[in-house]
């Protein structure tokens, strides 16, 4: 029946496949291609024209893994053929039908000027932009192409989460990946190819719409009517005439009340994942050539893209593409977006690093191309903290913009566009495009579900769609912009306009400026493997962060003090290493060995240069002397030394003292805490002096170590699933293999407990210094498991009904129970540098300094009542996409304090995480400012970025409440003036020998002091 869709598809899909797909390019002549492979990394089109290329015969099989393969196409245009008309069909051996994941290659021109990329889904290369109307008709005809492939293995693997050496170049071993497809000149009909494009649309309509409506029946009637049209036999001669049958079905526009979507161009691209940064650097410039060549096509075309980070490779590798970028900016049509470092993760980043992906990142698009960003674009990253709506407006930027909420097991967030409050009450107006991609291919299925899915029809009329194939895919296609076109405005889909983020969020905002709030964080439901995956990575960038601080620090008050020259250039290097390596499959420990090899290593490079630093800056503070002295990087006092200063070791308290238990167990004892290690090696009891209170609960330990079976139902690297809580296997029944009492030099105890278990072992140092409120926990593991999640575990003797958990300037309030879908979702929570369990009156304060993965539970005491347990995950060993993640030895930290309020465990972060450097010198240095406030907490003393030798304060309040704080310079300052987060001004001005301020809950103020006299020469640079 004429009627039957799927009489008409059967009909369509022979006649596609055999017919139409073959008269797009009716005729194909063969080129010459040679070849010269590249011996190992990468090398510029200067270094690869000049080499000698070897004869390529047809299906010659090429490319081990990671390997450069330079192709040089040659030939002569066939006599009759014009460059309009003409354009080169590349096939490079593409195995499969996904973009990104397999080979790519960068054309070049005999110049070495780009052309375009190629890849599965965009493998022709025009030669109508290579008309040069002076050049004689022989040398017009004459073609030569260079091609730079990038043999990429597909560690995907189709999505199967298979163990595979491939993810290194130093174990894929040699074998050959490609066999290289037909390369040469083809005709191209656009008449042909513009009915495909119609087919193709008319084709996903008739899918979405209903049987039983009039548009399926006239549909289903028209394409019916434009097969019988079409002669098999002459299909170029026919296409017209069937195009003109279908016309009236994409004339007739939508309804008015119909979605409005705006189509924004994009290519989410990766910077790093299942590929090395310098194989990003090169997808970017593939992924903007394709980009600059639809521009030249299509007037309507405007393409957005993040990272400041891969414009500057850009900058770096390939100038020349450039500076068209750069044209393309100025004109409004290339839109980077974003205004950060790299689409950085936002759960375990300090508060501080957030603020400098802003700095860095708009820094570079105010410098390059003259504009502020004001949208924050992170479609991929695995939850977003409570703490980013302050630093986003703080930062100058307005909107907020994800997608991957829409990846969440359990539960959906209620509405797609709203106001996103962090915990210190600021809001930014947020969307998450309801297409639940960011890569549209703006098929009708995509459009539908975007219009059906939006959860806030009704009061708003309008969602963003990103359309493109990203991670090196090519970016948007002709054919993703023929669907746009032919989706204008067109009957049973929503209305689609291509144009800027910026435009969409102006005309989203107004139309819905009363939109509804969401509170706190938007945690994922899903990728929580990533708070432990890689743990070297995870440690490497939290050193990293307080390096830069001391680093800072120190050198901002030898700058002051002494006249030192501030490094602003390598603190700058520093900071971008850093920054580029908490991008969200980097930090989140998602990406392949090699990227986590290299991020080890950048990261001791790091640690090297910034230790080089801070002993510059307190060589030049303290002098050459031999006087033993303490420099202090912490924001409060510590024995005996200032906040920020170098002083003289304070007195120490009494030494701690242990004895034998009858049960082979210990107790220590420091006059402060009292602690009880049983035979087991199991903290038993904790009870502080102040308080007389028991810690641990009643049968419980305070240094559980369970070892859980972890097999992630899809994502290896990425995910903890909640079953891995029914397979538990302790490690602390029996006697374990040893347990032994140190009492070190400076009066500290320490008993050792060490146990094995698999092919693994793990040793406890638990250890009380002279005077400490606190037991110290050193966890050394020398870990050979396969995946298997280590944990350690503290029952502690609390009724809490909330834990609060540090996150960037502040803490969140997570809930112990599980009432609801959304509480049971969150079994596994992100946790900076403290958690504080707590009931009135009294609390614990657990302490880390590399560990981000939490779980709290509530534990029923026998004879009623209740405990806490905190769960710490310490290490973890997935398969996937990392074979060996995390295999060998390890060294962590830990703390638990006892009888803690908030301000104990802000205080305990800091100690575990910027430790007292001991120096020598000749006198003490004191401290640039002098701060007084119970709750309001320094976190950053540095000099000013823009190099004009003015002091940066920065403060946060700490603790959730009101807070007050006096600030005085102690030294020669002008003024001080509040600044944004990007250190411009923005508020009052004040003489700068005393400021007192008032602060919101978790409120983060900067303060600039232009030194006396200061001007750019201040600096001492």
């Amino acid at each position: 029946m004429h009627d039957d869709r799927s009489h008409v598809e059967a009909r369509l899909r022979r006649f596609i496949r055999e017919r139409l797909e073959p008269a797009v390019h009716p005729d194909f002549r063969p080129l010459r291609v040679e070849h010269w492979s590249v011996p190992d990394e990468p090398v510029p089109f200067s270094e690869a024209v000049d080499r000698d290329y070897e004869p390529t015969p047809a299906g010659w099989t090429w490319g081990r893994a990671w390997s450069s393969t330079w192709f040089r196409l040659s030939g002569r245009l066939p006599e009759g053929w014009s460059r309009r008309h003409t354009e080169i069909v590349c096939d490079l051996g593409f195995t499969a039908d996904r973009p990104g994941f397999q080979v790519e290659g960068l054309a070049y021109r005999p110049d070495g000027s780009i052309l375009k990329a190629v890849s599965p889904r965009s493998h022709h290369l025009p030669l109508d932009a290579d008309t040069d109307t002076d050049a004689d008709a022989d040398a017009a005809d004459e073609v030569t192409f260079y091609i730079e492939a990038a043999a990429n293995p597909d560690v995907a693997g189709e999505w199967t989460f298979a163990t595979t050496d491939l993810g290194d170049k130093l174990t894929s071993g040699e074998d050959a990946l490609y066999s290289l497809g037909a390369i040469g000149f083809a005709q191209r009909d656009e008449t042909v190819w513009e009915l495909l494009q119609d087919i193709h649309v008319l084709r996903g309509l008739l899918r979405e719409v209903p049987q039983d409506s009039p548009r399926h029946h006239l549909i289903v009637r028209g394409l019916e009517r434009m097969l019988d049209t079409l002669d098999p036999d002459d299909i170029a001669g026919t296409a017209t005439r069937a195009r003109e049958v279908i016309a009236p079905l994409l004339a007739s526009p939508a309804h008015a009340s119909s979605h409005r979507l705006v189509a924004v161009g994009h290519a989410h691209i990766d910077s790093a994942w299942l590929w090395p940064t310098r194989e990003t650097v090169r997808k970017v410039a593939r992924t903007f050539a394709n980009a600059l060549d639809l521009m030249q096509r299509h007037p309507e075309f405007v393409f957005a893209a993040s990272s400041a980070q891969q414009y500057a490779w850009l900058e770096q590798h390939y100038p020349d593409l450039f500076e068209r970028v750069r044209e393309q900016v100025r004109a409004g049509r290339f839109v980077p977006v974003g205004g950060m470092w790299v689409e950085s993760d936002t759960n375990m980043p300090g508060g501080e690093s957030m603020i400098r992906q802003f700095l860095h990142g708009k820094r570079f698009f105010r410098e390059r191309f003259g504009i502020e960003t004001e949208e924050v674009w992170l479609p991929d990253s695995f939850g977003y903290s409570a703490a980013l709506p302050q630093i986003v407006r703080g930062t100058g930027s307005r909107w907020f913009l994800t997608q991957k909420l829409s990846w969440s097991q359990v539960n959906r967030l209620p509405h797609h566009t709203f106001w996103w409050e962090g915990i210190d009450g600021t809001r930014v107006f947020t969307h998450l495009p309801p297409a639940d991609t960011y890569s549209s291919e703006l098929s009708p299925a995509e459009l539908l579900h975007t219009e059906r899915n939006f959860q806030d029809a009704g009061a708003a009329t309008m969602s963003l769609v990103p359309f493109g194939f990203g991670d090196g895919g090519g970016g948007p296609t002709r054919e993703m912009l023929a669907a746009a076109d032919r989706s204008r405005n067109l009957e049973g889909l929503p209305r689609v306009e291509i144009g800027t983020p910026s435009r969409f969020f102006t005309d989203a905002e107004a139309e819905y400026p009363d939109a509804p709030v969401w509170a706190g964080e938007m945690y994922l439901e899903l990728h929580r493997g990533t708070y432990t995956s890689q743990l070297r990575t995870k440690q490497g960038n939290r050193r990293s962060e307080q390096l830069l601080h001391e680093a800072e620090l120190w050198s901002a008050t030898a700058a002051i003090r002494t006249g030192q020259p501030y490094p602003y250039d390598e603190l700058r290097r520093a900071w971008e290493t850093v920054l580029l390596l908490q991008f969200h499959d980097i930090l989140p420990g998602s990406s392949i060995a090699w990227v986590h090899r290299e991020a080890e290593r950048d990261h001791a490079r790091v640690r090297d240069e910034l230790t080089a630093l801070v002993d510059r800056s307190l060589a030049a503070l303290v002098g050459g002397g031999s006087t033993a002295l303490l420099a202090n990087p912490m924001p409060m006092a510590r024995d005996g030394v200032e906040a920020f200063a170098v002083g003289t070791p304070h007195e120490t308290a009494a030494p701690a003292t242990w004895e034998r238990r009858q049960d082979g167990g210990v107790v220590v004892d420091n006059g402060v805490l009292k602690a009880v290690i049983d035979a087991r090696g199991l903290v038993v009891s904790l009870v502080d002096a102040a308080s007389g209170r028991e810690a641990v609960a009643p049968g419980g330990a305070a240094n559980r170590l369970v070892l859980h079976r972890d097999t992630p139902n899809e994502w290896d690297a990425w995910d903890i699933d909640d079953h891995y809580r029914r397979n538990a296997t302790p490690l602390d029944v029996g006697t374990p293999d040893a347990l032994d009492v140190i009492s070190g030099d400076d009066g500290a105890v320490t008993v050792v407990v060490t146990r094995s278990f698999g092919s693994s072992s793990v040793t406890q140092r638990l250890g009380l210094a002279p005077g400490s409120p606190a037991l110290d926990i050193e966890l050394v593991i020398d870990w050979h498991e396969s995946q298997k999640l280590l944990k350690l575990f503290a029952d502690i003797d609390v009724h809490a009904d909330v834990t609060a958990a540090e996150t960037q300037f502040g803490h969140v309030h997570r809930v112990t129970h599980e009432n609801t879908s959304w509480e049971a979702a969150r079994f596994e929570f992100c946790a900076h540098r403290w958690v504080h369990v707590g009931e009135p009156g009294y609390g614990v304060a657990v302490t880390n300094d590399s560990t981000y993965g939490h779980d709290a539970r509530r534990t029923a005491r026998a004879g009623g009542g209740r405990s806490t347990t905190l769960g710490m995950s310490l290490i973890r060993a997935p398969r996937y996409p990392d074979p060996v993640a995390d295999q060998g030895m390890h060294t962590l930290r830990v703390s638990l304090r006892p009888n803690a309020g908030i301000r104990d465990a802000v205080a305990e972060g800091y100690r575990l995480n910027r430790p007292l450097r001991h120096v020598t010198g000749d006198h003490p240095a004191a401290p640039l400012f002098a701060i007084r406030s119970e709750t309001v907490v320094a976190e950053t003393v540095k000099l000013a970025d823009d190099e004009s030798g003015d002091v940066i304060l920065r403060l946060y309040e700490s603790a959730g409440g009101r807070g007050s704080v006096s600030v005085s310079a102690l030294f020669d300052a002008a003024s001080c003036q509040r600044t944004d987060l990007l250190e411009r001004p923005a508020g009052e001005q004040w003489d700068a020998a005393s400021v007192t301020l008032e602060l919101r809950p978790f409120e983060i103020v900067t303060l600039r002091y232009r030194r006396a006299g200061g001007d750019a020469a201040s600096s001492g640079r």
